[in-house]
């Protein structure tokens, strides 16, 4: 059975974004909350440009995983939400896949 995780990181990740001591509670919230493989639904803000680089970047990183993404411009059009549900094997894969994804310049992980 496969079940859909998320969990609100926006103050955390915004505060220690690299901090292994961060991600090391991360990793015991995503092994007590589920039993892996797993559906995970990561949730990233971007800055929008004329032509969306910041959305293609993220989407990129998702690349070849099977992963569902949707996005919603704002109000405004400034910011671009991304919504990427995806089959993860383990809380490593996950958060592998933060690491990778927040060295992108003025994203957000929520």
């Amino acid at each position: 059975m496969l079940y859909i995780c998320s969990l609100n990181l926006s103050i955390t990740m915004s505060t220690t974004p690299n901090s292994e001591e961060f991600y090391k509670k991360l990793k015991s919230q995503l092994e007590d909350m589920n039993v892996f493989p797993a559906l995970y639904l990561y949730k990233f803000i971007v800055p929008t440009k004329n032509n969306d680089d910041k959305v293609i970047e993220v989407s990129n990183k998702f690349d070849n995983l099977g992963a569902a993404i949707k996005t919603k411009k704002s109000k405004n059009g400034k910011y671009t939400s991304l919504s990427i549900e995806v089959k993860m094997k383990s809380a490593d894969a996950i958060i592998n896949k933060y690491k990778e994804v927040t060295v992108i310049e003025g994203i957000i992980s929520l």
